[in-house]
């Protein structure tokens, strides 16, 4: 509610300032629904609203929605990262919750229904809620992984993000940042046009190529690099348990070293040892079962 009202607060208040008696109440108070703090009201209005979510949630907010008939997409990042929090902190709640949040996304069938969802996650939510055992319910979202980048996408994106901000450059740079990059992680992408126009910027002349080379020297050995690349480890270190959390860090020690890629075999036995290495013995239909929930989360 919170996030709708401040992306939207004039369509938020047409919809529930007359319709909903507790939301009402709220914007009743606030002069310009922009003010920030409007959870804090909210949840003044109503002190049991922790114990209420359920009811809250249908009766005065997607009913009221519905009824609105306004055509909503609602986009909601790091969708599992909330279910794990949730684990962490509410583990009851894990299962009650997503039961719920099913029953808005099929009921109304969706062909009549004006409300829209886009689920956003940097770890695979089907494998994360299977290891919890809870896959079956999300039977009703269909998952869309995004695609790599292909060349000319890349060589598109280095050089719009860098016309837009009316850089001089030698038209060759959006291609010879395809040739260093190689697997194009659009981290690095956003990192690396950065430090293009940080190098323009200062420097005041147009960029050349070997600007691309001091870029890409300064991503592995700048301390910048290090903090970005450092929110990877602590990642794994949060969100993988035993023995996936060494696992992980094992194989992507050995793949980050390796000059070709690594056929799945390899990997499975790097896996393999690394289980071994911890005396943990599973039978070989469970231990496969764990690497394959390894490989779809990561």
């Amino acid at each position: 509610m919170d996030a709708f009202q401040g992306k939207h607060p004039q369509l938020f208040r047409k919809i529930f300032q007359t319709s909903s008696e507790w939301i009402g109440k709220v914007l009743g108070c606030v002069e310009e629904v922009e003010i920030a703090g409007f959870k804090v009201a909210l949840r003044k209005q109503n002190p049991q609203w922790r114990d209420e979510w359920k009811t809250l949630g249908d009766n005065d907010f997607f009913a009221l929605v519905r009824k609105s008939k306004t055509p909503l997409l609602f986009i909601v990042d790091e969708f599992p990262d909330l279910i794990l929090n949730m684990k962490r902190n509410y583990p009851e709640l894990v299962r009650s919750f997503l039961g719920w949040f099913r029953g808005h996304c099929v009921n109304p069938h969706p062909k009549h229904d004006p409300v829209r969802w886009l689920l956003g996650g940097s770890v695979n939510l089907s494998s994360t809620l299977d290891a919890m055992g809870s896959i079956d319910l999300i039977n009703a979202l269909h998952d869309e992984r995004l695609p790599v980048l292909t060349p000319p996408q890349v060589e598109q994106f280095v050089q719009e993000m860098l016309l837009e901000r009316q850089v001089d450059m030698d038209a060759a740079i959006p291609k010879e940042v395809v040739r260093r990059i190689g697997r194009p992680v659009p981290l690095f992408l956003q990192m690396i046009t950065q430090d293009l126009y940080r190098i323009w910027k200062r420097e005041r002349r147009p960029l050349v190529l070997d600007d691309v080379k001091a870029a890409f020297g300064g991503l592995i050995v700048s301390s910048v690099a290090r903090d970005k690349l450092q929110h990877y480890y602590s990642r794994i270190k949060e969100y993988y348990d035993e023995p996936k959390r060494t696992a992980a860090y094992a194989l992507l020690a050995k793949m980050s070293v390796s000059p070709v890629d690594l056929e799945r075999s390899i990997l499975e036995q790097e896996f393999d040892r690394v289980v071994q290495s911890q005396g943990i013995n599973l039978p070989e239909h469970d231990r496969k079962r764990l690497f394959n929930q390894f490989v779809a989360r990561s």
